[in-house]
């Protein structure tokens, strides 16, 4: 059985790129091992992350125990949680994206305020932003050893040559 959970939680340092590309590496290994897809989001104010992963509801439910015992964030608050038919994510290990970098026409869209508050928002006003995020190619990833900005989802990866 597929699940989905969105989540949000406040870091307990400064977001640099550093501790960016430390999470999404380390959950692109893990994920590719327990079949785990998802986005991560770096909200406006620098402290916020937002974070939807989907896969196999066991596997779900244990990352996020995980998450909740990391202590490199707090405030953990599980903002949707929902089994699915089918994933939306699934291009991405671990997709990013910096809601910084998004046109503040899309954010207030889905936010009273030009910054989302990913605490103040229910949790499918946010899935409707990551849904539109993919429409208009916002999510990226850091790819192993490619260029920053370089990962993209499988339905859009060209063959080697």
């Amino acid at each position: 059985m597929l699940v989905r959970l969105l989540y949000a939680s406040r870091a307990v340092d400064s977001i640099g790129a550093e501790l960016i590309d430390e999470i999404l590496d380390a959950s692109r290994a893990e994920n590719a091992e327990h079949g785990i897809t998802g986005v991560l989001c770096v909200c406006q104010s620098g402290d916020m992350f937002m974070q939807v992963v989907e896969g196999g509801r066991a596997e779900v439910n244990r990352l996020y125990g995980n998450l909740l015992r990391d202590r490199r964030h707090r405030d953990v608050m599980l903002l949707d949680y929902e089994e699915i038919l089918q994933r939306r994510f699934a291009g991405w290990r671990m997709g990013c994206v910096d809601l910084a970098k998004v046109n503040v026409s899309t954010i207030l869209k889905y936010s009273e305020r030009p910054q989302l508050d990913p605490f103040a928002s229910p949790g499918k006003v946010a899935l409707a932003l990551l849904e539109e995020l993919i429409d208009t190619a916002a999510i990226v990833g850091r790819g192993e050893g490619r260029a920053r900005g370089a990962e993209q989802p499988e339905r859009n990866r060209q063959p080697p040559r």
